[in-house]
């Protein structure tokens, strides 16, 4: 078994430094012509296409135009309304016109556009890509990559074929506090060998969506597939090495309990424990709360020397930015540290605490010719085989070993990639 590279994604700079919290001001729009060199921003070099714009597409229409390396040039969403709010939306921070594609097809081939980015609802993942490749345009696909294991299969052999970028939106490794937990792990080894992994998640409910669709498996493909195949990617990354076993207990205990959409009761899941063993030795374990009155993430990483502690805390009680805390105790070895991890708060702001910006720049790269630590299929797949068997296993109430897993979705030829 092929262990997976010891990728240490990292937020790429632009390529010229920029002062957006001058640029922007009242008494700074004087500035004009010659004189704008920081402030100056360069004329987007491509255009992009977005499919689907609810909550992601509409972050991701207003993360690019905040990037400034691509125009927003056109929209598609099968909800008339959802393209309506976008372009409201859109209107309000650009002034570039937004083209109304009249379908799916037209979005994807317009020769006017350079890329595409794929955020519609889980469940439609699949069927939207194999329309999209056939533009042979470079493709962001936003994360599950897929609900169901043999479709993210096929979607890892489309890509093997692709002659083009196929990015997957697994951009929690660009938070600022797992960027720098993976610099400490794998470019200054501060930990020395891991042993452990525990990471957890506290949050309100799923919000609503159009159709609801992420209040059912069938649609999401389940929790830990629709919300935790993110958190899956990083442990997959610290551990760098291939899941074995995954056990996971955990149900329904307060969210929609009463909900139901066309007379079909919900059946999401809103609590979860997981653990993952590894195939070289690693333990990790992974919480999940869904009911929690305010969001709070903690990763805790534990070597041979010493333990990292990440934390991150988002309230929607209280009116403050997010706050993200690095902690190394070291003992005997060195020098523990405790440091607060931010990027600039209009990037912050932006979406998904600047995580989703640093994933445009290394699509942007990609588009450029650059090699990024972008999320691979390979990397998408792997986050949703943890996942999937950890849905069985809360469903089984038993440990799924991988190797069975993947044989009998008669997958094992990933056991040997």
């Amino acid at each position: 078994m092929t262990a997976p590279h010891k990728s240490i994604p990292k937020p790429p700079g632009p390529h010229k430094p920029r002062l957006r919290f001058f640029e922007n001001a009242a008494n700074q729009q004087h500035i004009k012509g010659d004189d704008r060199y920081l402030y100056q921003q360069a004329a987007p070099r491509f255009r992009v296409a977005v499919i689907g714009t609810g909550t992601m597409g509409q972050e991701h229409m207003r993360v690019a135009t905040l990037l400034g390396r691509a125009q927003v040039h056109g929209i598609f969403d099968t909800a008339s309304h959802s393209m309506a709010v976008a372009s409201q939306q859109f209107a309000t921070y650009a002034q570039t016109p937004l083209l109304h594609y009249p379908d799916l097809v037209s979005a994807c081939n317009d020769p006017a556009t350079d890329a595409l980015i794929i955020c519609t609802p889980n469940f439609t993942h699949f069927e939207v890509l194999r329309t999209a490749l056939q533009s042979g345009k470079p493709i962001l696909l936003e994360k599950p990559m897929a609900t169901r294991m043999q479709d993210a299969a096929q979607i890892v052999a489309l890509a093997q074929e692709y002659g083009n970028v196929l990015q997957i939106g697994l951009q929690y490794r660009y938070k600022a506090q797992y960027v720098e937990t993976l610099h400490e792990l794998f470019a200054r080894n501060t930990l020395g060998a891991v042993q452990t992994i525990s990471l957890s998640e506290y949050r309100p409910p799923f919000l609503d969506k159009v159709g609801q669709w992420n209040k059912f498996n069938k649609f999401s493909g389940g929790t830990l597939v629709e919300k935790c195949c993110h958190y899956f990617d990083l442990i997959n990354l610290i551990a760098a090495a291939r899941p074995v076993s995954v056990y996971a207990s955990g149900g329904r205990a307060v969210n929609f309990l009463d909900f139901a959409k066309d007379g079909i009761k919900s059946d999401i899941d809103d609590h979860a424990f997981v653990t993952i063993e590894y195939a070289n030795g690693i333990r990790a374990s992974f919480t999940l709360n869904m009911f929690s009155p305010d969001f709070h993430e903690e990763l805790i990483v534990v070597g041979a020397q010493a333990r990292l502690v990440a934390t991150e805390s988002f309230s929607i009680l209280q009116p403050q930015p997010v706050t993200a805390h690095l902690s190394i105790e070291l003992a005997e070895p060195g020098a523990s540290r405790r440091c607060e991890v931010a990027y600039p708060r209009v990037i912050e702001q932006s979406g998904h605490h600047g995580a989703t910006y640093f994933e445009h720049i290394a699509f942007m790269d990609q588009l450029e010719g650059t090699a990024t630590d972008a999320a691979t299929v390979e990397d998408g797949f792997w986050s949703m085989v943890v996942a999937a068997a950890a849905q069985l296993s809360m469903q089984e109430k038993r440990a799924v070993a991988i190797a069975d897993f993947l044989g009998e979705l008669k997958l094992s030829h990933f056991l040997k990639a």
